[in-house]
């Protein structure tokens, strides 16, 4: 594939290289505006992927130095990790929704330890064995977690509002809050005719909520300060039905490639996640801790040859759907048990 796609009416994308990822990269576009061109995301904060934005940028003309703004779907590395050098280089403002700019603050400002004791913590309460738990307690003692993405991320500089068109001179970018995969995730739909001619209610930067052919990750939101009772994959279900209803004439996604009918992905989603709660259910006419529903859970490779990090991030998504489970009533918690298991009702 090329590395810069034309999109048509002053919007380009860049693929920008995610290191050691099955993803392979993330699809930095690029908004001409009068004032100046604008990203939306920035990828990765690595060497080679810098030399890849950099020279994507060349090809259409643009240096570093010209980005007038950035603009981020979500505080995840591979969408925000280079903000802070474009802003280096030009001056640029960085926009994000206030949600995920207080996941940045407060990831910057956290020990580093903190974030490993209370990964430790959540996992031992969702049943982790000893042998998973105690590779996190090495780290904290050898200091490994400094070397970890996003810890020094960029504060952002505006906020995003949703509903209200960002300030972009001579285009009409509305922010839509699309919380599930972050707490701040945001959309970004461009209110202006389609340069095709397709039918529909302009385009759409959809980040990571709504990929052609991938389900993004929606696991419990990460705050070692915060005991509030989150619902994300019911924050995802209701964004999903609102991006759904407008109308959009093509979605350009931050991974994989521009699509149409977005409505009918909605739809598709909303089943995939109905089909996958009931399957759970099934599961769960056992008690279970979300790590043995995790281990028994449908991925895309066997429990055994998930890597480490990913069964982290599988557990934080079998939470999120017991949450979802428990918060519609199909399912609770088996009192005194410990770690807690769950069954279905």
């Amino acid at each position: 594939m090329t590395q810069v796609t034309e999109h048509g009416g002053g919007v380009w994308s860049l693929r920008v290289p995610i290191p050691d990822n099955p993803l392979g990269h993330t699809l930095v576009h690029v908004l001409d505006t009068d004032r100046g061109p604008v990203l939306v995301d920035t990828g990765w904060d690595d060497p080679a992927s810098w030399t890849e934005l950099t020279a994507g940028l060349g090809a259409l003309g643009i240096g570093a130095g010209d980005v007038h703004g950035v603009v981020i779907t979500h505080h995840h590395p591979d969408h925000h990790g280079l903000s802070g050098r474009v802003r280096e280089e030009s001056g640029a403002w960085i926009a994000m929704h206030a949600a995920d700019t207080a996941v940045v603050r407060r990831t910057r400002e956290s020990d580093p330890a903190t974030w490993l004791d209370y990964l430790a913590r959540k996992l031992a309460a969702a049943g982790a064995p000893e042998d998973h738990l105690a590779p996190l307690r090495a780290a904290r003692s050898g200091g490994r977690m400094r070397t970890l993405p996003g810890l020094g991320a960029a504060l952002p500089d505006r906020e995003i509002v949703p509903g209200e068109l960002l300030d972009l001179a001579g285009r009409r970018l509305r922010a839509v809050w699309t919380p599930g995969h972050t707490p701040g995730h945001v959309c970004l739909h461009l209110e202006e005719r389609h340069p095709a001619g397709l039918p529909g209610h302009g385009r759409l930067f959809s980040g990571d909520h709504l990929l052609p052919g991938i389900s993004p990750h929606i696991g419990l939101y990460e705050d070692p300060d915060d005991s509030t009772v989150t619902d994300p994959l019911g924050d995802y279900l209701d964004a999903l039905e609102r991006i759904g209803r407008l109308g959009v004439a093509e979605v350009l996604p931050a991974h994989q490639h521009a699509f149409p009918d977005a409505a009918g992905r909605v739809r598709e989603l909303l089943d995939h996640h109905e089909d996958r709660l009931s399957g759970l259910l099934a599961l769960l006419t056992t008690p279970l801790t979300p790590w043995q529903l995790a281990e028994r859970m449908e991925w895309n490779r066997p429990w055994d040859r998930i890597p480490y990090g990913s069964r982290n991030i599988a557990v934080s998504e079998a939470e999120a759907h017991i949450r979802r489970l428990v918060k519609l009533g199909r399912a609770e918690a088996v009192t005194g048990t410990e770690p807690v298991t769950y069954v279905a009702v």
